[in-house]
């Protein structure tokens, strides 16, 4: 029986990976880029897949500084190669592990930019909710932000996800793992009126017998002119489109209220554990992050309030 080179094992990771894992269309395209520049290195330097040690590793890495990779790069790199020894290793293809001793610097993650809450409140004020358009717009920002749902989730939303009674929506977020999210008033009363602007539309389009092929029913919750389910793409230049009203916001993007969602749930004193859960982080120091940016906060409510923060501002004459 010959011995499975990097084409097939690599091909085989993948798909277990995407079975095991549930991991969507772009993860996996997103994982073979690197398995297969791994696997161009590995073709050059002459490295059989029972040859992978920590050397080898090592010398990669430095292969990818050399040309110009960033940390970030390199880190997402080695994180998809050990998920592909760690599965030789369980196949038996590697006779030992060589992940523990190949680690890369630490490095300081850099903080997310946000919105203020007057920020956010602008942003949505800024959308014109006269048309269709504006409405489902508004209603998308709204559960971005008072959700603190991913792109992806919140275009794949369904009316049966929603439940306007207990105030919760169900997600399907990474992994095909389901959470439940509370909904504010502000976006159930903009999601309402949208999905009561949107079947009236649907309603007359019907009535005058407007309807043609272009026009398929979807699902989903948010949809383009022609009925579709809307894109990720779709949303992101709909969002900006808006930002852009104002010059201060013009840089803003969906992900950016995911981040404030969580930044304003922490700077008010919210529980980390959940906001890792709404947010659907697997790993907590992943949620961490965001208390950095509450510490940055009250550095400023200290600064602003307390009267000896400042040299020269007693705290006053009262006894």
């Amino acid at each position: 029986m010959s011995t499975p080179g990097w084409d097939e094992l690599i091909d085989w990771h993948l798909k277990r990976q995407g079975v095991e894992r549930g991991l969507s269309v772009n993860s996996l395209e997103a994982y073979g880029r690197d398995l297969r520049g791994f696997n161009d290195y590995c073709r050059t330097t002459g490295i059989a897949p029972a040859d992978l040690d920590a050397v080898a590793l090592t010398e990669w890495l430095e292969d990818l500084a050399t040309r110009g990779f960033a940390p970030s790069s390199q880190r997402r790199a080695l994180a998809c190669v050990r998920g592909l020894i760690r599965d030789l290793v369980e196949r038996g293809d590697l006779q030992r592990d060589p992940r523990p001793a190949v680690k890369l610097r630490p490095r300081p993650r850099p903080l997310p930019r946000t919105l203020s809450r007057r920020d956010v409140e602008a942003l949505i004020a800024a959308i014109d909710p006269s048309e269709l358009r504006g409405l489902r717009d508004r209603a998308m920002v709204e559960l971005a932000y008072g959700c603190g749902l991913r792109v992806s989730e919140l275009v794949a939303l369904e009316l049966s996800q929603v439940d306007f009674d207990a105030g919760l929506v169900t997600v399907m977020g990474k992994g095909n793992k389901e959470r439940l999210i509370p909904i504010g008033d502000g976006a159930i009363a903009a999601l309402t009126e949208y999905l009561k602007a949107r079947t009236a539309e649907d309603r007359k389009a019907a009535d005058g017998k407007r309807q043609t092929k272009a026009r398929r029913p979807s699902r989903a919750i948010f949809v383009s002119r022609l009925g579709r389910s809307l894109t990720r793409q779709g949303f992101f230049k709909a969002l900006k489109e808006w930002a852009k009203l104002d010059p201060r916001l013009d840089w803003v993007s969906p992900h950016t209220l995911r981040h404030c969602f969580a930044t304003h749930l922490v700077e008010g004193g919210a529980d980390l554990r959940a906001v890792q859960e709404m947010l659907g982080h697997s790993d907590i120091s992943t949620t961490q992050i965001y208390t950095h940016l509450s510490r940055s906060h009250l550095r400023k409510v200290h600064r602003k309030y307390h009267p000896r923060a400042i040299a020269g501002r007693g705290a006053g004459s009262d006894a």
